[in-house]
């Protein structure tokens, strides 16, 4: 049997309590009690709500109480009849769902996407269809218009469906576990991507900084430039706010929150990343507001830097993949050591004992390192490219 700990501790998948009761944990740490018991010689799971709200002793008494019932008769009879004027519309699951996971979510853009995604592509189809109705071929069906042609969301959206569908049978809203395992058979066999970050070679960056310092001034421009300059992610760019910045100290601070690892990260900015956020500043509508933005309140979106290299004629070319072309420079044409690099990109070391020993940020050396990018990009000068 449980107890009121291991259930506030359970990890997720499936803990028995005993004589049917089971709770259910989602990896997103949703927890749900279910009971699952023989009616007419066939299993079936029945919801007996959030382990949030129903604790313990109550989902206990609930079972035993829906046991009796079952082996009574009244059971079947209830759930034959009124349950299913009850049982929700597969958008309307979809909501419940979401409202009930993206608790474990720190991706306010992923939470909402998540369910936009289904209100765009899957509503339209089954939306309106009772959750208990909804069969492989129905999601086969309303996933075939987009399957090659945005695979990468096909797929995300599939997956998406799966939770919902399972949420369900958790909640009893849907009679056995979902698999949909047979949804991408039915389908034409998606093209293998090799690369998702095309990234160009290092050589033709600087080449590619000078045609971009010749286009007009616009936020999704400086934007793209800050980014190549400080080697960081698009979102860190694209959410970046003036109270980050320190022009003074060449220094800015971007907060756990925005950063991939959960960890704070300081960026020692070159001269030239400088120069583009003074002319931000005096085009500036906050000193609160985001920098890269044309108001200063609603960030750029994630293509508006991808169709600024769309418009130079890279239609391969992603904005991510300056990461990898500033790691191949340093790596080909410095002496900086590896640790230093990855630190620049903060990324998280895979050794945890060399993590815990390793408390430098080698702030110092990074410094020059984006110092020397910053040269190699604009090399209107001699650099010097050793630590």
């Amino acid at each position: 049997m449980l107890t009121p700990l291991e259930v506030k501790h359970a990890k997720p998948g499936r803990h028995a309590d005993g004589k049917g009761l089971y709770l259910m944990v989602r990896p997103s740490g949703s927890r749900s009690w279910v009971l699952r018991a023989q009616v007419d010689g066939k299993r079936q799971d029945f919801g007996l709500g959030s382990a949030t709200v129903v604790k313990l002793a109550e989902a206990r008494t609930k079972a035993a109480e829906l046991l009796v019932s079952l082996k009574s008769g009244e059971g079947v009879a209830q759930k034959d009849r009124p349950a299913r004027a009850v049982i929700p519309s597969f958008a309307e699951a979809a909501r419940a769902c979401h409202e009930a996971i993206k608790g474990g979510w720190r991706n306010k853009h992923h939470c909402a996407s998540w369910l936009a995604s289904l209100d765009n592509h899957i509503f339209p189809h089954i939306g309106k269809a009772q959750v208990d109705q909804v069969s492989s071929a129905m999601v086969r069906d309303a996933l075939a218009p987009i399957w090659l042609a945005i695979p990468e969301t096909a797929r995300r959206i599939l997956q998406r469906v799966r939770t919902v569908l399972e949420y369900s049978h958790i909640m009893g809203w849907f009679p056995h576990e979902a698999s949909l395992r047979s949804v991408s058979k039915g389908l034409p066999r998606q093209p293998v991507e090799e690369n998702h970050f095309v990234a160009m070679p290092y050589a033709d960056v600087p080449g590619l900084v000078l045609r971009l310092a010749a286009l007009p001034d616009t936020a999704g421009r400086d934007a793209l430039l800050f980014t190549i300059y400080n080697a960081v992610r698009s979102g860190e760019t694209r959410l970046a706010t003036w109270p980050e910045f320190d022009l003074d100290a060449a220094i800015w601070s971007i907060p756990a929150s925005r950063m991939k690892m959960r960890q704070p990260h300081v960026v020692p900015l070159s001269a030239e990343a400088v120069v583009i956020l003074r002319r931000r500043w005096s085009l500036r509508t906050s000193d609160e507001g985001l920098v890269f933005s044309t108001f200063g309140k609603k960030p750029l979106s994630d293509m508006t830097m991808t169709k600024v290299l769309r418009d130079l004629g890279l239609p391969k070319i992603t904005v991510h993949g300056f990461r990898s072309s500033f790691t191949d420079w340093a790596a080909e044409l410095t002496e900086f050591p590896k640790e230093v690099v990855d630190k620049a990109l903060a990324h998280k070391l895979v050794d945890r004992v060399e993590a815990a020993y390793r408390r430098t940020n080698f702030f110092e050396r990074r410094r020059r390192l984006m110092a020397a990018w910053a040269g190699f990009l604009v090399p209107c000068e001699k650099v010097l490219l050793a630590a």
